[in-house]
């Protein structure tokens, strides 16, 4: 009986181990930077992040839910920026529990003690925000101009839920030329990637 227990005991805890462990590894994990807690992945396909922080994920118009591809050309890109003052809940492409930053957020982030270095993962360039361990990696993977077509990797944007007038939204970007990251608004039917906070 006592053998029993223990087995059951050592079979309990090395379960809760390991979930912890997949846990850690998981995307969903965020690092809290300023009291602001920020995914580790751009979103990928609505409602799912990327599998590696240095990973594009997937372009997205502001206050839509619709996502785009990384490379190559796209067909029906709407050339209309979408309505509204705010990024709507029922438009949000982060998953649950997530939400797409507002400009204050994102002003936090960039007001860190070391608000940036330059670096790479796996040959991707971008920008390290945050101090070790409680920093993010933001991949400098491109954008969509308004008519759909691509910029090249090396400066990328990401989106704001905060609107700056009915064409424009905040977004944070990054530049791999001119090594600077800032926040700037730029016109809301380009596609952009998105980086979460936790609700």
């Amino acid at each position: 009986m006592m053998k029993n227990l223990f087995f059951l005991t050592a079979v309990v805890a090395l379960t809760a181990l390991f979930a912890g462990c997949n846990r850690m590894d998981a995307p969903e994990v965020g690092i809290t930077i300023n009291g602001v807690t920020w995914a580790t992945r751009n979103v990928d396909a609505p409602g799912q992040f990327a599998a590696k922080p240095q990973d594009a994920g997937m372009f997205y118009q502001w206050n839509r839910s619709k996502a785009w591809p990384v490379s190559g050309s796209v067909t029906d890109w709407p050339v209309t920026p979408a309505s509204g003052t705010t990024w709507e809940a029922a438009n949000d492409p982060c998953p649950d529990g997530w939400r797409v930053p507002t400009k204050t957020e994102i002003e936090s982030l960039l007001a860190v003690s070391v608000p940036q270095k330059l670096g790479k993962i796996a040959g991707v360039a971008g920008f390290y925000l945050g101090s070790a361990p409680n920093r993010i990696f933001l991949p400098a993977v491109g954008f969509r101009f308004s008519n759909g077509n691509l910029n090249s990797a090396g400066w990328s944007g990401f989106w704001s839920s905060t609107s700056a007038s009915s064409n424009e939204a905040w977004i944070f970007s990054i530049s791999i030329d001119f090594q600077s990251i800032d926040t700037l608004f730029i016109e809301k039917d380009r596609g952009m990637s998105v980086r979460c906070v936790k609700n």
